[in-house]
This record gives structure tokens, C-alpha cells and sequence, in this order.
């Protein structure tokens, strides 16, 4: 895999889907931010999205990772990340609703195997047509890395299941129609040595007993979070997806190629930054005339910048094609998790000082970056996380 801030692919029908990608972001979607004043600060609504989401649909980019009876183009992992990372590094507010990952089809993920046909017809087909939109609520304010300490409980009464909770950092709830809800069955886990016993739940929002509220606004300033809350919220029977008591399975059953593909995006972000803070230092002129770049300082920055970024999309991409190849890749994605957040965070960082003044301005978009980047090393696993699942990794190797 040579260097390059703008990958070439050789394989035709990547090649294709990439330049059409980027005609689509560059352009369209970049006029179409620009004409409604969208910025990454912006208190974005339904009708922000949603024309995003038809358009994503009709150019095919929306869902494009799905098998194709669904309408998609059944993605290797390696192609769906290819894409991933042309929309982190797009600079686009946004990209996010391109391929589905704010409320759409990379929300849902493999979760759609297990929905029954109603489920199917009633809630994941219509988020594939952009039409609904879900979000997925696992974490509690005191059961993040310890998912298992959740207090958000469920008891079936009849032809329903009762829960009652508080989920929080559910993304995508601020216009989502629906949240896939996991929740611990009431009664068990209490006794010592017991285990608890999760299932997942398809809870609308119009559903009595159901409140979305603001949610905490992440140091990034997007407003893409919301609390869940549940009070004796009534759940029909038949909105329990996959089986009682494998709710937790399911919810963490795509763990390993998740951790991967959140990879790809943080790439893009930084090879986003490694493009902006080139232009800078081939631009601002210094004492003399001469520009930034011109200093050997400022050029061992980006150079080691950019070799950064090569090792990390170099093992990123590695482990994906173990896994288009039906290779087990746990540890390599605890590896490129941690190597990616750590890499994207350090070049984030070199940015903003090559940058001055102005990357520690707001509405810079060095400044967004880096402040996004920094929670990369926090979301979906801390590097600490990582660092503990390569260990049993190794030590089961051994």
C-alpha cells in the first residue's frame, strides 16, 4: 500500500464508487452544507438530514455496504472502509449521513439478521430507504467499558415487556424514530456469582413511558447525543429482537469488525489534517518571506505526520483483508483501535501547533478536528481498553 493523501485503487469497481464519492462530497454535499449555513456546531434537525439521506439513497452510497437484496452492493470490509475514510477526509459536516452511520443502515449493522420478518418490514427496511432512522442504547452513566453494570432493567408482563431506565450518549437520537435498547432482565445478576441476563428491544419514541432528552454535548460541540429515558415503558412482545436473554450478544456480536471500521474515519480525519496543515506551511511566510514549510522543524513535523498515518492505515487495511479472507482479527483490531486513535490524536496535535494561532481558533476547522480526534482515543473502547484486550490476546496466543 504506497503513501498518497488521495488514495488510487486498482480494483475498477472501488475506483469507480471512490471518484464518484468524492464528486458527490466535494460538490453537492458541499454546496448543499454551504447554502444552509451547516457547520460542525450546527443544531442539526430532521430536515437537515433527511434530503441527505434520499440523495445518499439515490446515488447508491446509502446502505451501499448491504447485500444487494436489500439495495445495497454487498461491501468487502476492505471497500466499505475505502469509503469510510473518503468521508472522514472530505472535511464534510455532514458525511455522517452519506453511508448511513448517523441513524441508517451502519447504525443497525448486523443486527438486521436478527429482526424477524416484522421487525424487518416495520423498522430496518424503512431505515435502509432513509425513511426511519434508529439509534443503538447500551451505555448507562455508570456502566460505559462495564456494560454489564447496567441498571436499566426489563420484566415481561404479558403480551409486553416492561422497562425502566436511563441510557445516555445515544447517538443519532435526536432524529431517530426508534433506539435499539439493551436491557438487563429484572430478577437476574442480583444473587453473588449469578450472571446477568441482557436482551435488546426495539423501543419507539412515541411509545408512553419512552422521553428522548438533550443529551451531553461532547467536546466536539456536535449535537448528535441524546438520554434515553424509560419509565414503566411498555414494549410489545414482539419488538424483542433476537432472544430473550441474548441481548448482549447481539449488541457486541459485530465487536471486532466495528472496532475496525470506526478506524477508517478517524484516517480520514487525519489525513484531512495532514492536507490542511500542508497548505498552511506552504502558504504562511515567515521571517524573510520564506514559507513555514521552508523551515527543516516544520518539516520534520509533517514528515513525521505522514508516516504516522501510513503505518496506521497500513495495519488498518491489513486487518480488514484478514477479515474479507474469514481470518479471525480480535487482536489486530485491538491493535489498530488503539494505534489509530493514539497516531490520528499525535498528528492532530502537530497540526495544531504547525497551525499557530489560527488551530486554536473556533470555527477552524483544525481546531474541530482535533478536538473530535480526541475523543476517537475514548469512544468505542479506550486506548486503556485496547491495550487490555491485546494482552489476553497474547497471553491466549502464547
Amino acid at each position: 500500500m504506497t503513501f498518497s493523501l488521495r488514495p488510487t485503487y486498482q480494483d475498477p469497481r472501488l475506483a469507480a464508487l471512490v471518484d464518484e464519492l468524492r464528486m458527490y462530497l466535494d460538490g453537492e454535499l458541499a454546496d448543499y452544507e454551504r447554502d444552509r449555513g451547516i457547520t460542525p456546531a450546527t443544531r442539526l434537525t430532521r430536515a437537515d438530514l433527511e434530503p441527505v439521506w434520499q440523495r445518499s439513497r439515490e446515488l447508491g452510497f446509502y446502505g451501499i455496504h448491504l447485500p444487494k437484496e436489500h439495495g445495497g452492493q454487498d461491501l468487502t470490509y476492505t471497500e466499505l472502509a475505502a469509503l469510510k475514510e473518503e468521508v472522514g477526509a472530505s472535511g464534510r459536516v455532514l458525511g455522517h449521513s452519506v453511508l448511513g452511520d448517523m441513524g441508517g443502515p451502519l447504525r443497525a449493522g448486523d443486527i438486521l439478521r436478527h429482526a424477524t420478518d416484522h421487525q424487518l418490514k416495520a423498522y430496518f427496511l424503512p431505515v435502509v430507504r432513509g425513511e426511519r432512522a434508529c439509534c443503538f442504547s447500551l451505555t448507562e452513566t455508570d456502566a460505559g467499558s462495564d456494560v454489564r453494570s447496567m441498571r436499566t432493567t426489563a420484566v415481561r408482563d404479558g403480551d409486553d415487556y416492561v422497562l425502566n431506565g436511563h441510557k445516555v450518549f445515544s447517538s443519532a437520537g435526536p432524529f431517530a424514530d426508534f433506539s435499539i435498547v439493551v436491557a438487563r432482565m429484572a430478577g437476574t445478576g442480583e444473587q453473588e456469582g449469578e450472571k446477568p441476563q441482557f436482551s435488546a428491544f426495539l423501543v419507539d419514541f412515541d411509545s408512553p413511558g419512552c422521553r428522548v432528552e438533550d443529551g451531553a454535548t461532547p467536546m466536539s460541540g456536535e449535537h448528535i447525543e441524546s438520554d434515553i429515558v424509560l419509565d414503566d415503558c411498555r414494549v410489545p412482545a414482539r419488538n424483542l429482537l433476537g432472544e430473550e436473554g441474548k441481548g448482549m450478544r447481539i449488541a457486541l456480536g459485530r465487536v471486532t469488525v466495528n472496532r475496525l471500521l470506526h478506524c477508517p474515519t478517524a484516517l480520514g480525519a487525519a489525513r484531512r489534517a495532514i492536507d490542511l496543515t500542508l497548505d498552511r506551511a506552504r502558504t504562511r511566510k515567515v521571517a524573510g518571506g520564506q514559507p513555514l514549510l521552508a523551515l527543516q522543524a516544520i518539516q520534520h513535523k509533517v514528515a513525521d505526520m505522514a508516516t504516522e498515518f501510513y503505518a496506521a492505515r497500513s495495519m488498518t487495511y491489513t486487518a480488514l483483508a484478514a477479515l474479507d479472507r474469514g481470518e479471525d482479527a480480535r487482536t489486530e483490531a485491538f491493535m489498530c483501535k488503539l494505534f489509530v486513535a493514539e497516531s490520528a490524536f499525535r498528528i492532530l496535535d502537530e497540526a495544531v501547533q504547525i497551525h499557530g494561532k489560527e488551530g486554536l481558533t473556533q470555527g477552524n476547522e483544525i481546531e474541530f478536528l482535533f478536538r473530535k480526534i480526541r475523543m476517537f482515543r475514548i469512544l468505542t473502547g479506550t486506548s486503556e481498553i485496547q491495550r487490555n484486550g491485546i494482552a489476553h490476546g497474547l497471553a491466549f496466543l502464547g
